[in-house]
This record gives structure tokens, sequence and C-alpha cells, in this order.
């Protein structure tokens, strides 16, 4: 299964392979603490357009458009999802993301992208 956490909630076996996907390492947590096996940087929202969208709601469609758009152009994307793919053979997956609110970020727009690709 594939799943979306935020990085401050205590790690759980269920978790499986725990991927971060900021750009931005979380404040005040330590690496110990994160118990990740992976960073994904590459795959993230760039600078602009994270800085742009802000985490405001009144932003979130055009973020997510503009999100989806690099995903589509990112030279990252196809290997990344090949990679949770092949994971997701052995078990769960986790995608892990330090924004404040569970329903406007970019996790959530990532892990529809993957699922949607993985079904085609």
């Amino acid at each position: 299964m594939l799943s979306i956490k935020r990085i401050y909630d205590a790690p759980a076996k269920t978790d499986g392979y725990r991927i971060l996907v900021d750009r931005l390492w979380p404040r005040g947590i330590s690496k110990e603490r994160a118990k990740l096996y992976e960073w994904a940087k590459d795959i993230t929202p760039s600078p602009e357009i994270r800085m742009e969208f802000g985490h405001k709601a009144d932003k979130f469609d055009w973020f997510r458009h503009a999100y989806l758009r690099e995903l589509d152009k990112n030279p990252a994307t196809a290997a990344f999802i090949s990679e949770i793919k092949n994971l997701l053979v052995k078990g769960n997956v986790s995608l892990l993301y330090g924004a404040r609110d569970p329903q406007i970020n970019h996790a959530i727009i990532l892990k529809d992208y993957i699922e949607a690709k993985l079904k085609k």
C-alpha cells in the first residue's frame, strides 16, 4: 500500500519503506528519529511554485496543476515511479512530508499522481 504521512508522526512498522518527499529537511527532526530509507528531493515541487503556493487553501488548485506539470517534465519522475512500483511488490511505502495541513500539501498530489501512473 502507498500512503502519505507527516514526518512528525511517530514511525510505525506498517509504514514500510519510508521516503521523505520534501526538498527541505523538516525542522526539529533528527535523522535517527526520521527512520528514513530515502530522501527524494528531486521529485518535490520547485522552490518557485512552493513559495507561490505558501500552503494557502485558495491556491491549492493552482499549485496542483503547476506541480503536475513539473512532475510530467521532471526527468526523475519515471525512475521514482518505477522504484515505488518495485518497492510496493515487497511491502508498504510511505511518502513523508513536513507540512502542517494533512489535506493541503504536495504529498497528496504526488501520491495521486503515482497511483494514476501505476494503474496504466
